[in-house]
């Protein structure tokens, strides 16, 4: 099973005529998950092929206007296509009340179910093969960062099974029962498989560097991390609760992900290659994102 990450946007604050709001879609096995919905993300999801319609769940890191102004015109566009399903929104508690207010201007168009959710930390939304886990950031409000992470899978070792004679249905049996009888053997299933660690993507944005960040990406296989400022603004990044590329890299670092995506660019900066290097200084697999980047792991 795929996970397929779409970046919506990647400015902070303000769009650019290169970037645009914070904004980022995954895909997992026929479910598909917005992360922050700023302005324009419908626009967005149209021009990289994302059908939104499709979206059963919504996680907002924080309710300040560049992350949320998006959803008022998604959920009226879904509308107006006719959904019928149920859409999930997860917000910070305590700032669900906005959202209601920002989504329920249009009430005689709705067609469907929204639920919002106030959410804290821990486990949050589950489907069949994975969960969502929210965890606190620290920003000038109250902000959550979410972790996706799939189930682990046990994986038989063909040759080995092979050549203890399980075959054709015994492979079901003994994935049930934990244990079958050849001949006179009994075999588990744990002497024929192996463990395939589920993977995991971290979104940890609008936030200053933090150890809850490190603990919730330990190990994950990818870490969406904002990066507003560069090394120069970091006094600035500190007084607004944000992040610059190079603490941000030493946030990957020291949770050891495989790979460090940037976002939420100040929109200051008209060329990200001094933020890039910043990053890779500290923490060598690392990368701006761009609007529309497609990464799949």
């Amino acid at each position: 099973m795929g996970m397929r990450i779409t970046i919506l946007g990647t400015s902070g604050s303000a769009p650019t005529k290169d970037r645009m709001m914070p904004g980022v879609v995954l895909t997992y096995d026929g479910s598909t998950m917005l992360f922050d919905c700023g302005e324009g993300s419908q626009m967005q999801m149209m021009k990289y092929g994302i059908n939104f319609s499709k979206i059963s769940a919504i996680f907002i890191s924080h309710a300040h206007g560049d992350h949320i102004i998006g959803l008022a015109g998604l959920v009226r566009t879904m509308a107006m296509n006719r959904r019928s399903a149920d859409l999930d929104i997860f917000v910070p508690r305590g700032y669900e009340g906005i959202v209601k207010t920002l989504i329920s201007f249009d009430k005689a168009l709705m067609t469907y179910r929204i639920n919002i959710h106030g959410v804290g930390s821990g486990v949050v939304y589950e489907g069949k093969e994975f969960n969502i886990r929210a965890f606190h950031l620290n920003h000038t409000i109250p902000s959550c960062g979410y972790v996706f992470r799939e189930a682990d899978r046990r994986r038989f070792i063909v040759e080995k099974a092979k050549k203890l004679g399980i075959k054709g249905a015994m492979h079901s049996e003994l994935q049930g029962k934990g244990w079958i009888k050849v001949g006179r053997r009994r075999i588990t299933l744990q002497s024929v498989t192996t463990v395939q660690k589920g993977k995991s993507f971290v979104y940890a944005t609008d936030t200053r560097p933090s150890r809850r960040t490190v603990a919730a990406a330990r190990n994950a296989d990818l870490l969406i991390h904002e990066s507003s400022y560069s090394e120069s603004e970091k006094a600035l990044a500190r007084d607004r609760k944000h992040s610059t590329a190079a603490e941000a890299a030493a946030v990957a670092k020291a949770a050891k992900v495989r790979r460090l995506v940037l976002i939420h660019i100040s929109a200051r900066y008209s060329s990200v290659g001094s933020l890039e290097k910043e990053a890779r200084s500290v923490f060598m697999n690392s990368e701006v994102a761009r609007d529309g980047e497609v990464i799949v792991l």
